[in-house]
């Protein structure tokens, strides 16, 4: 195998690793979904609001900050868009979620842009999440709460 068809593989890899890891958390299918990431992987929230972890470090953090998610929000990703890199095993990916927060049933619609490093078995080991807190926290306040009011989220275990 050439470099450039080893690079090619692995970038294929590394996109099927970020792939699965939105087609496992729209299903609420947890164990399956940290199986997709280093047992030390770091996953990273720059703009968390509070009561939301800024960094999640381990397989069992991980476990346990998604647990709550398939019961806090009914969600489907769409528009995946993946930009090249020159790193194989860097993937920078673009998309959008659309959904429900179960809580409120308000919609939750987002767009959301990762930045994500995978090693050579093409096991998330990084995760940098961008997306948008204020569109969380409006999804996840009751209706009958005044705009003025704290509006912290937890939606992390």
């Amino acid at each position: 195998m050439t470099v450039k068809e080893d690079d090619a593989a692995r970038r294929a890899a590394a996109q099927h690793a970020v792939a699965e890891h939105l087609r496992l958390t729209a299903a609420g299918h947890t164990e399956e979904w940290v199986k997709l990431f280093a047992p030390d992987a770091v996953l990273e929230f720059p703009y968390a609001p509070a009561g939301v972890p800024q960094r999640v470090t381990g397989r069992d953090a991980l476990r346990a900050h998604m647990s709550n998610f398939p019961e806090t929000f009914d969600v489907e990703f769409v528009g995946l868009v993946f930009h090249e890199t020159v790193d194989p095993s860097l993937v920078i990916a673009e998309f959008r979620s659309k959904g429900t927060a179960l809580p409120t049933g308000k919609p939750y619609e987002q767009t959301c842009i990762s930045v994500v490093r995978t090693d050579d078995d093409a096991r998330i080991t990084h995760y940098l999440d961008y997306w948008n807190p204020l569109v969380a926290i409006e999804a996840l306040t009751p209706h009958d709460v005044p705009s003025g009011s704290d509006r912290s989220v937890a939606f992390g275990g």
